[in-house]
């Protein structure tokens, strides 16, 4: 198989992880693997991904080599493949804009961004890095809150003729006139928001659909998160959060028999602890009447290593970006994005959207031309 190439926008903890998963599964046979979603898809499998260009701000990552990079603070995640081999890829300075918080500038630079001195790239060097590289895919993995940064990556993408996975919540792939665009453009996009392999939200949506199910009424539901990364204390500052609890609290609410009022629900970010490094803790409690209208009540807690989690459904997410590809097809793929991202342009249960997104890999691993069309129209058809 052709490699395939990406570029990634922020070489944070999630690329870190990203990158040593690629290594890690690199000579690995299928009955040996632990931890993937998809050994193969499309005949595309972990070690056939490259990395070709790499964009950030901070002056310890910018004009180091990717493989020096990933373990540069403030990077914190568990190291699970520390030989990484030369990639001859150097990290370039890329666009502040608003990915940098104010507030940052506060607190111990071990946990902090700190900027690079270096010029900034134009959109047009980016563009230029991107076709020269001969990227596939451009990956965005911008700190919450990057609103016109994420909108200014998701251009590049559009004029450079990359495909583009927002894995941050900034509603590109779910916003009407993006979509549009990425269509009119032929250019396949994945968002947005990345659903962790096994994380709090899509614990929730799971459980809240067993309510459903099961015919329990959910009366309300909070989920609490904490966590001692640099993507926690960025969303220290309320300001950067609208987006991100309006995704994840509507992940929650789109598996509800009927939506719950805004003050039964409670769903976000909850506080930085340091010392949690790049673990996350989610608590999630959900109370609810039974047969008889009898009250239940569950508690949970799950802890689990945030980067690797993001990771496990990015590597997937890449290869099915890159079947749209080789089949020549653009736009919203709308079935790996309800099952990979929290916020799609179209929510279904999980079971579901997995589903879906078989029958994509299926269909497009084939090169079955009506049944993509059919797929392509019914999906459209859906997202009106």
């Amino acid at each position: 198989m052709s490699k395939i190439k990406i570029a990634i926008a922020g070489l944070g903890n999630c690329a870190s992880a990203l990158i040593q998963g690629i290594q890690f599964y690199k000579n690995k046979k299928k009955k040996d693997v632990i931890g993937l979603m998809h050994w193969d898809i499309g005949g595309y499998k972990p070690k056939d991904i490259e990395i070709v260009a790499a964009f950030d701000i901070d002056r310890r990552k910018v004009g180091k080599d990717v493989s020096v990079a990933i373990f540069q603070p403030p990077n914190c995640t568990k190291i699970f493949c520390k030989d990484i081999p030369k990639t001859k890829v150097i990290v370039r300075m890329g666009k502040i804009l608003d990915s940098f918080a104010d507030h940052m500038n506060y607190y111990n630079k071990e946990y902090t961004f700190v900027l690079s001195d270096q010029k900034e790239l134009t959109q047009e060097e980016i563009i230029q890095d991107l076709k020269t590289s001969k990227a596939d895919i451009l990956i965005n993995y911008l700190p919450v809150g990057s609103e016109k940064a994420a909108n200014f990556y998701a251009e590049c993408a559009l004029k450079a003729k990359v495909g583009f996975i927002n894995c941050m919540p900034v509603f590109i792939a779910s916003d009407p006139i993006w979509a549009q665009r990425f269509k009119k453009d032929n250019t396949p996009i994945i968002g947005d928001d990345i659903k962790s392999q096994l994380g709090a939200t899509i614990v929730h949506r799971v459980l809240t659909n067993l309510f459903k199910k099961r015919g329990v009424k959910l009366m309300r539901t909070y989920q609490l998160n904490t966590g001692g990364n640099t993507d926690f204390l960025n969303m220290l500052d309320r300001n950067r959060l609208i987006s991100k609890k309006h995704s994840k609290t509507e992940a929650v609410q789109s598996q509800t028999e009927n939506r719950l009022k805004n003050e039964n629900i409670h769903i976000g970010p909850s506080d930085w602890v340091p010392w949690q490094r790049d673990n996350k803790i989610g608590f999630i409690r959900m109370e609810g009447n039974i047969f008889g209208d009898i009250p239940i009540d569950l508690e949970l807690r799950l802890s689990v290593e945030d980067s690797p989690n993001s990771a496990g459904v990015v590597i997937d997410a890449i290869r099915c970006i890159k079947l749209a590809l080789d089949r020549n097809h653009g736009g919203v793929l709308y079935n790996p994005s309800s099952y990979f991202m929290k916020h799609p342009p179209i929510q279904y249960s999980d079971d579901e959207a997995y589903q879906r997104t078989e029958e994509f890999i299926k269909v497009f691993s084939e090169a079955k031309v009506p049944l993509i069309d059919k797929m392509i129209k019914q999906n459209e058809k859906s997202a009106d």
